[in-house]
């Protein structure tokens, strides 16, 4: 593989050791990988050269990671992976809620990061291949929504309603599976690519955030709706459970 043809990731940790260590294994692994160890270096690494995936420290000097997160995804970005010694449920929420596609706790293994960032990578080819080849209208709808399937854009009643590439690949597949009970883990492996860790609650997060903006009232669902003990259930036509 040609150096052109490497996908960019961009790795922004203060720790020196675990960036170099980290730098050489992704590296090995056939990626280019370019480590940063604050703020500053990550916006400047952003403007000059870009990156397919970012692997994302919140623990850092000066302005922190979610942040940064938060100004990524401002602009758009790519997908990116938090990292983080500090485990507690509030950070892999708030980093959900921002959207971040996958947290990843200190300490870690560098073969468990590879396998997250070829998961994260390997869906968002797999988005850009439906894009590519999609339906004969490339628009999925449901009630009185319709989403673009090469632009990740929602629309309804002509106002459009921006998606974190976490909260279309969920919507994406609640349209392919309409009227179906769909179990956490089955949508963790779906939307993932691997197997659930124990307590993820990543998907009832992006649900959360997705009944904001689909939902008449987010706290009465009748787009996504929970089957207690089972999952959840999509009912395209906006119907409440009898």
């Amino acid at each position: 593989m040609g150096e052109e043809a490497k996908q960019r990731i961009l790795l922004v940790d203060d720790d020196t050791a675990l960036r170099e260590l980290v730098t050489d294994y992704l590296g090995a692994s056939g990626f280019q990988v370019e480590g940063v160890g604050d703020g500053a270096a990550f916006r400047a690494g952003m403007a000059e050269r870009g990156a397919d995936l970012v692997v994302l420290d919140l623990m850092l000097p000066g302005e922190d990671g979610l942040s940064l997160l938060k100004w990524l995804r401002s602009k758009g970005g790519p997908p990116v992976i938090i990292v983080s010694a500090r485990g507690e449920e509030v950070d892999r929420v708030v980093g959900l809620e921002l959207g971040a596609d996958d947290y990843l706790a200190k300490p870690f293994g560098p073969r468990e990061l590879l396998a997250r960032v070829r998961a994260v990578l390997r869906r968002g080819a797999a988005d850009s291949a439906t894009n590519e080849s999609g339906s004969a209208s490339g628009m999925a709808t449901f009630g009185p929504f319709r989403l673009d399937l090469a632009t990740h854009v929602l629309v309804r009643d002509g106002r459009e309603i921006s998606l974190t590439s976490g909260e279309f690949t969920l919507l994406r597949l609640f349209l392919e599976h309409p009227n179906q009970v769909l179990t956490r883990d089955h949508l963790i492996t779906l939307v993932k690519g691997y197997e659930r860790a124990p307590f993820d609650r990543s998907v009832d997060v992006r649900v959360t955030r997705l009944r904001r903006k689909i939902e008449p009232n987010p706290e009465a669902p009748v787009y996504l709706r929970t089957i207690w003990g089972e999952g959840y259930l999509f009912s395209p036509r906006g119907e409440s459970a009898q």
